[in-house]
């Protein structure tokens, strides 16, 4: 069987961020690197005056930033996409002109942050912004009772300020792929905003939780144990205030002082030698951060509970009031969104990649020589793949091997690779005299009456031993990326013989079979062009280097070579799929 790859970590944000575009409740867009607009939610369509999806694929520095002199303040001056976020880092600015579609301009306060990519550089970018003028409009209707005093206006730069925040705390959960590190950075914006310190934690399990994330206002002053330290596990006794809100409790709002030897943490406190763990080791902690006041907010969505958000404040800041409660519980909920969006992913990713290994077929038992194959799924997809491997003994003792591609990342290019799989092995042995090319020829008029897959590739090649111990290697290539022959020396080179278009093309046109003898020590490999080929690098310069990286790792074990392979060339974003068998080496 292939060996396994670790389980994927934070994978959801990469499809949380069209969730929140869907429902944030302010403008948002994203550009890839050419500036190109590649997402747009629907409140920056209607506020911008375009159709639903009337945005995607136009240039947003020529679509949306002014360049007329009268608007030098706008973002075609800041130019955040181009110049600041292109560097790598977030900026935001609130004398920002957007351009509607009907050529007049639009006020805005905005936020822009660089989207990730695998190498940790910049790719495009994210721009999250709301209408000056509206914002002003609402404030100014909710101060007509204070009948225009000083305090309306107060408010009104209070509610811009707060829009302006909450959408820096979007945008830190959606321009990251690995969803710790949105965590990570959303408590780094709690502090000191909302909070002098502030703390996730996440249930792993039934009882126990997990510190995902923490922030202090001034961490050189703080053990760093003490905010790492993940809290202790919880019974449903528990009177732990954190426990409550785990359990499914209302937010928890707490008042020191904090000290763990007489004044345990609890909600409504029972006596000392009540309190348990987890409310002996907040206490703990509270004091050691000097703290004299504690909100416990849920992260809670609908009825599932992820975990809570843990803000304190010390001596010198003043106590939490129904407002900072309220604010708490929106940064709550909305980091609850996407943990639940990531929940949903990871889920359907399991789902996926198990249903296409248990498409796989296991390797027949081999003592003659070495075999190994590895499939690893794509890191942030939660569909099936048209990648296949295969191995099999033929009537009379020879092994297949085979590795094919069928179009598409869907259950219908899982089904038609299945057919297209087990319809070459029926092929391969009901004439096992045939060479490869004869056999991708049967398969190519199956597939033409059947219609057994739109467009695949795939490489049969068959492996025979003689009786004085030499071997002999015949294959023939549809459309798939070339065999790589590496020989115990470390010579290695690409078998392009025997290649010829992609199956079902040209039913009626024979196809070519190769054969090479092959030395002691040899490694043939087969893979799917997830290996060789992605966004950021051509086939060329791919294949160059899956030469030189099997030729340098040639005396690996073919299991580890295998997974070592995938994981240092692979597309993280591409199936990949390879199959690999070593002739002995000369005693």
């Amino acid at each position: 069987m292939p060996e396994e790859g670790p389980a994927p970590r934070g994978k959801a944000v990469d499809d949380l961020l069209p969730m929140l575009f869907e429902h944030a409740a302010a403008g948002m867009y994203a550009v890839d690197g050419a500036g190109l607009v590649i997402a747009c939610n629907p409140w920056a369509e209607r506020v911008l005056g375009y159709q639903p999806g009337g945005l995607i694929g136009l240039d947003a520095h020529l679509a949306l930033h002014p360049v007329r002199g009268d608007m030098a303040n706008g973002l075609s001056a800041q130019q955040p996409v181009q110049s600041v976020v292109a560097a790598g880092r977030r900026v935001s600015g609130d004398q920002g002109v957007l351009l509607r579609a009907d050529g007049t301009s639009l006020a805005v306060w905005w936020t822009a942050a660089p989207l990730p990519r695998g190498d940790h550089r910049a790719q495009g970018a994210v721009v999250v912004f709301h209408d000056t003028h509206a914002e002003r409009a609402r404030s100014e209707r909710r101060s007509d009772r204070y009948a225009h005093s000083e305090l309306a206006r107060e408010q009104a730069e209070y509610d811009l300020a707060e829009a302006i925040w909450l959408s820096e705390l979007t945008l830190a959960l959606v321009s990251t792929l690995e969803a710790e590190e949105g965590l990570a950075r959303l408590v780094r914006l709690l502090v000191p905003r909302l909070a002098d310190a502030a703390m996730i934690d996440l249930i792993v399990d039934r009882g126990r939780v997990r510190r995902t994330a923490w922030s202090h206002h001034d961490p050189d002053q703080v053990p760093a144990a003490l905010l790492e330290a993940d809290p202790p596990g919880y019974g449903e006794s528990s009177t732990a205030a954190l426990a409550q809100v785990l359990r499914g409790g209302p937010t928890q709002q707490l008042t020191g002082p904090f000290d763990p030897q007489d004044a345990p943490l609890t909600a409504a406190a029972p006596p000392p030698a009540a309190v348990d763990a987890l409310g002996r080791a907040t206490t703990a902690m509270l004091a050691g951060l000097e703290a004299v006041q504690a909100l416990i907010v849920p992260l809670r969505l609908r009825s599932s509970t992820f975990g809570a958000l843990t803000l304190t404040r010390g001596a010198a800041g003043p106590p939490f009031n129904d407002a900072d409660r309220v604010l708490a519980e929106e940064v709550a909920r909305r980091t609850a969104l996407g943990l639940d969006n990531a929940r949903l992913h990871a889920q359907q990713a399991d789902i996926a990649a198990t249903l296409q290994r248990a498409l796989l077929t296991d390797l027949p038992p081999v003592e003659t020589l070495e075999l190994a194959a590895h499939y690893e799924p794509a890191e942030r997809t939660a569909e099936v793949g048209g990648d296949w491997y295969d191995a099999f003994r033929l009537p009379g003792g020879d092994l297949a091997l085979v590795v094919g591609d069928v179009t598409g990342h869907d259950i219908q290019a899982a089904a038609r690779m299945s057919e297209l799989r087990n319809m070459l092995r029926a092929l391969a042995v009901d004439r096992p005299e045939e060479g490869p090319g004869s056999i991708l020829q049967r398969l190519d008029t199956a597939q033409a009456h059947l219609q057994l897959a739109d467009s695949a590739t795939a490489v049969l090649a068959r492996l025979h031993a003689r009786e004085d111990g030499t071997w002999r290697l015949s294959w023939s290539t549809a459309g798939h990326p070339p065999p790589l022959l590496v020989t115990e020396d470390g010579a290695a080179r690409y078998l392009t013989e025997a290649h010829a278009m992609l199956i079902g093309l040209r039913p009626h046109l024979s196809r070519p079979t190769a054969t090479i003898e092959l030395p002691p020590g040899a490694t043939v490999l087969l893979y799917t062009d997830g290996l060789i080929e992605s966004r950021t690098q051509d086939m060329d310069t791919g294949m160059t280097r899956l030469r030189q990286h099997t030729a340098a790792q040639r005396a690996e074990p073919l299991d580890r070579l295998c997974v070592g392979l995938a994981r240092e060339l692979g597309d993280t974003r591409d199936d990949i799929t390879l199959i690999a068998a070593r002739i002995p080496p000369s005693s």
